[in-house]
């Protein structure tokens, strides 16, 4: 399956953006998806996603309340819906799919074996 991340931008704290992810060459739906994020010189970190099948999101402790996760398996893309915005939260985000990563290994981005291009998220303060 590929990936195609989009969305990233610039926005003042407090601002919002959306993150899209569209997946060619596989049913969506069929796979485990996270969005990744990864800031210079840090390790990259777990956002928020689904496990394979399912409707349940997970989420970061540090984006609770503020990001929403969502997928649409008609048009196999998921989405990232991110508001109130910190400068914090600036990195290159990265969506990351597997088909056959279990359920305690979601949070771990060496157990993915998709991934998108990554997309510029800036938050200045």
């Amino acid at each position: 399956v590929q990936l195609q991340a989009s969305g990233g931008g610039l926005v003042q704290a407090g601002g919002s953006l959306r993150l899209s992810c569209a997946a060619s060459g596989g049913a969506f739906s069929r796979y485990a998806v996270g969005w990744f994020r990864q800031a210079p010189g840090k390790e990259r970190e777990y956002v928020a996603g689904f496990s394979r099948g399912g409707t349940r999101p997970y989420y970061v402790d540090s984006v609770k309340g503020r990001f929403t996760i969502s997928r649409d398996n008609a048009k196999n893309t998921v989405y990232l819906q991110m508001n109130s915005l910190k400068p914090e939260d600036t990195g290159v985000y990265y969506c990351a799919a597997d088909a056959s990563i279990i359920q305690s290994s979601l949070t771990y981005w060496v157990h993915y074996d998709y991934w998108g291009q990554g997309t510029q998220v800036t938050v200045s303060s």
